[in-house]
Parts: structure tokens; sequence; C-alpha cells
């Protein structure tokens, strides 16, 4: 792993080993016994995640619908705070196999609340899968698929931000 300039935040993952483990996910969920056919990507911190995934998944002879879930639970802060509700899952989850897609998984909490709507929507069935795992003891959810284990470090880039900053670099990295 390079390490980043006084301006840039170090790099824990580049952006060709994301490609690599993103198409690595997206083959491990299409040789699941029961495929998604919808994705809910969590904005914000998901969605350039997500986008590299579904299209894998493509590549993978999985077609999916997409339905965003917008859960906000950072803020302009780096400590969460209480999980606050965008945007909801709508009539289309009832019935459907729902694959979430997320950054990170921290404590969890984001998860669990995004799981609880889904279900609460009528899902047939909700896996998750996550770009990076924070694997805390005490989490209150799990992923089912995960592309990177972290320590606690705070990350930013690949769609996931410090206070606003920071969310397009190609790569993920740590956060001074």
């Amino acid at each position: 792993m390079a390490k980043g300039s006084a301006n840039k935040p170090s790099v824990l993952f580049s952006a060709e080993e994301i490609a690599v483990r993103v198409e690595s996910l997206a083959r491990e969920i299409a040789a699941a016994p029961r495929k998604p056919d919808i994705a809910m990507p969590i904005l914000v911190g998901g969605f350039v995640f997500a986008a590299d995934l579904v299209r894998a998944l493509q590549r993978q002879d999985v077609e999916l619908d997409i339905e965003m879930l917008w859960l906000r639970s950072y803020g302009d802060k780096r400590v969460a705070s209480a999980i606050s509700m965008i945007a909801g899952p709508s009539e289309q989850i009832a019935g459907r196999h729902v694959l979430v897609i997320d950054g990170v998984l921290d404590a969890g909490r984001t998860i669990k609340k995004a799981v609880s709507l889904i279900e609460a929507a009528g899902a047939a069935s909700v896996r998750v899968v996550v770009a990076l795992d924070k694997q805390r003891t005490g989490a209150v959810a799990k992923a089912d698929h995960i592309g990177f284990v972290i320590g606690n470090d705070f990350v930013i880039g690949y769609g996931m931000d410090d206070t606003g900053k920071y969310r397009a670099l190609p790569y993920i990295g740590r956060a001074g």
C-alpha cells in the first residue's frame, strides 16, 4: 500500500485493487443459490461502489433493478449520530430479493436500519454487501459479502467522505 503526500490521504486500497475485488464479489454474489433481483445502494457513501458492483454483476448475467435508499448517520461530523432517512424503500420492494450495497460497515447501525426498513416494505429476502467492514466487536449488523476488512481507520474516497471532502478519489484512503 502506497503512502500519500502531506496533501493527499494515504492509500489503503488502490483503484486497481478495488476493481479486482469488485469483480470477485460479483462472481461470489452471482454464484449464490438465491440471486438478488433488485439492488438497493445506501446513499451517499455506497454510490460509487454500487455503480461498479451492479455493472460487474451485469457481466455475470445478474440483471438488477435499482432503487436507492438514502440514510444519513454522520452529517457533517466524523462521529455517527442518529440515523435519519431521507428516502426509503418503495412498494417495488415487496416480494423481491434485495441486495443492500453500502460503503462501510462500522457499528452496523445504518445497515440494521436499512434491513429493517426493507423487511418492513415486504422484501422476500435481504442480503448485504459492503466495500469495507471494520468487523467491530459488538456490531449490530453483519454483511453477507465483504470487499475488504479494515481496522478502525476513518476512510475516505471511492464515494466516502470526510465532511463532504474526498468523495471523488478513485481509491480508498485513510483520513488524516
